[in-house]
């Protein structure tokens, strides 16, 4: 064999070698995320057949308004459907004359607070295609860490966004997710931590999510309690 053939088997050998452990990683995220993929699909079909109540307080510029309640469920459509208990009253007045101006402040902070929550909606639950496709595009990692495993997933919902997933391979469950977004351009950064817990037929579901809109100084803390099966199942 001639030189020029030598010398293309050695590159061929040296760039199966290199891309070789690439191919096994990413076989074995993809065989992990298809884990994490089935236990979050299978697990929203056990959170259908239950309703519970959320709690939501919102803290804004270190003042903290009085809390709302909404009657939760997931609808036909498996989205969550919301029926309020309790609704929040205006934020407190400064004055006769300036009634004008906190109720334009009220309604510029309620609806602040709805865009937010529609956009963290696109993250929690996380949805298995958009893993996937954020897999396919490769733009997620796993990091072990003990027992847990880390997925990371970066552009998740839009440029530049990361979301951290904590997964316990052993219980098959998500245990914590965190979210770094942000809303309109990237100065006005929003982060979301969120805390799972488990019900006793081991149905797992968001116990506690704080949102933190530091450009805003709002701090927005959910609570989700009181799980009952809904009737007849």
């Amino acid at each position: 064999m001639g030189t020029i053939g030598t010398r293309w088997m050695i590159i061929g050998a040296l760039a199966l070698a290199t891309t070789a452990p690439a191919i096994a990683q990413n076989a074995e995220l993809q065989r992990k995320l298809a884990v994490v993929k089935q236990a979050v699909a299978e697990n929203k079909l056990r959170l259908q057949r239950y309703q519970w109540v959320e709690t939501t307080r919102v803290t804004f510029k270190g003042s903290e308004q009085p809390p709302s309640q909404n009657l939760c469920h997931y609808g036909p459509d498996g989205q969550v459907q919301k029926t309020p208990i309790a609704a929040a009253t205006a934020l407190p007045s400064a004055g006769r004359n300036k009634q004008g101006i906190v109720e334009e402040k009220k309604t510029e902070l309620e609806g602040y607070i709805e865009n937010v929550k529609g956009v963290l909606g696109i993250y929690v639950p996380p949805d298995p295609q958009t893993m996937q496709q954020d897999y396919q595009a490769g733009k997620s990692s796993v990091e072990p860490v003990g027992d847990i495993l880390n997925f990371v997933f970066g552009d998740y919902a839009r440029p530049g966004d990361r979301m951290t997933l904590s997964f316990d391979p052993a219980r098959l469950a998500i245990i914590a997710l965190k979210v770094d977004t942000y809303l309109g351009d990237s100065k006005d950064a929003v982060t979301l931590q969120v805390q799972m817990a488990s019900l006793p037929d081991g149905t797992h579901h968001v116990q506690r999510t704080v949102l933190d809109a530091p450009a805003r100084q709002l701090v927005i803390t959910t609570t989700n309690s009181s799980y009952q099966k809904l009737g007849g199942q």
